[in-house]
């Protein structure tokens, strides 16, 4: 099954076509980062006017590089939630319009979900259930247990600032970029020899028996720590991307112990960080499990993985039962 998928949510416009969830075929991303790099944050009314702009010519590059008849499309699927409401609705409404046009049916894909299925595309290794997934992107941080495809349990989450919003606020801080600095930081942070502000910043909620975190502290004791101007800005790099990890790291070691699955998974934005990628490798080899993670192409937005998740979760719906939900929740219903 052949499934084109359409994802735009922030400030990506994208399209893909996948087959059988699990083989790419084609995937065009524009992005508008450009424009809000200059105002150090995304402009809601900026990102949907690009998503108007972008999505016509998005479209039409994705089916010239498919070079092949929309007729051997089976179905079509598009991101509805969480995001922007603007830039959701323009994906939104032209996936109907092309599930009118062509006769197709069309599948809702919950966009925190679809982060998951980076792990399942291009992947020459199969992924058993049940698995343990931590997405962690720049709004969202959840630790997941993922019985099967469509049988998800949350476990926990952030209760304030996400793990990828206080990577880019720190970098703000350390004055490495105004938007999006998430990985100048760790760039930074791989700089540092010696991390010799070791145990200046709190690891909180990391001994709490639950699977919730809480970053907005951290975000304040690094302010405080930079204003001592005792440590170089690597080492307080390194300290602050150590504190975030040792506290992700915690709630996965406990959330194996107790549900003891066979996959770990990492998903979102935050996945490409080196530093937690070895963490959790780490983790998932002394623990003896498979672990899994996208490549780094499948970690930021795209629409390949919303299309690998509506083929693993087929429900398509009558267009007039499809709408745009910026506050979707990783288990709230598409």
């Amino acid at each position: 099954m052949k499934i084109l998928a359409i994802e735009t949510s922030c400030d990506e416009t994208a399209c893909a076509i996948v087959e059988n969830g699990v083989t790419e075929i084609v995937s065009v991303v524009a992005s508008s980062k450009d424009f809000h790099e200059a105002t150090g944050g995304i402009v809601p009314e900026i990102a949907a006017r690009k998503q108007i702009e972008f999505i016509a010519p998005v479209l039409d590059q994705t089916l010239k590089k498919y070079s092949k008849n929309v007729d051997t499309i089976d179905a079509l699927a598009v991101t509805v939630g969480p995001g922007l409401i603007g830039s959701l609705l323009v994906g939104v409404e032209a996936a109907k319009a092309l599930s009118i046009a062509w006769s197709k049916p069309l599948v809702p894909v919950n966009h925190l979900v679809g982060h998951i299925y980076g792990n399942f595309v291009n992947n020459k290794e199969s992924i058993e259930f049940p698995a343990l997934v931590l997405v962690v992107s720049g709004g969202h941080t959840d630790f997941i247990l993922m019985r099967n495809h469509g049988a998800i349990e949350y476990l926990g989450g952030t209760l304030d600032d996400a793990a990828g919003e206080a990577f880019d606020k720190t970098a703000r801080l350390l004055g490495l970029a105004k938007y999006l600095g998430g990985v100048q930081l760790s760039n930074l942070a791989a700089t540092c020899k010696v991390n010799k502000a070791i145990g200046q910043l709190p690891r909180p909620m990391i001994d709490m028996p639950n699977y919730d975190v809480s970053f907005s502290g951290l975000k304040t004791a690094v302010k405080r720590l930079i204003d001592k101007n005792v440590y170089s800005p690597e080492v307080i790099a390194c300290e602050f991307e150590t504190a975030l990890i040792d506290v992700l790291a915690a709630k996965i070691t406990r959330a194996i112990k107790k549900y003891k699955p066979v996959s770990l998974l990492l998903g979102g934005g935050v996945s490409a960080n080196t530093a937690l990628r070895s963490r959790m490798q780490l983790i998932a080899k002394d623990s003896s499990i498979s672990f899994n993670v996208p490549p780094l192409s499948l970690c930021t937005d795209n629409a390949v993985y919303i299309a690998s998740a509506a083929y693993f979760n087929y429900k398509p719906k009558t267009i007039e039962n499809i709408f745009a939900k910026p506050s979707l929740g990783v288990m709230d219903e598409a």
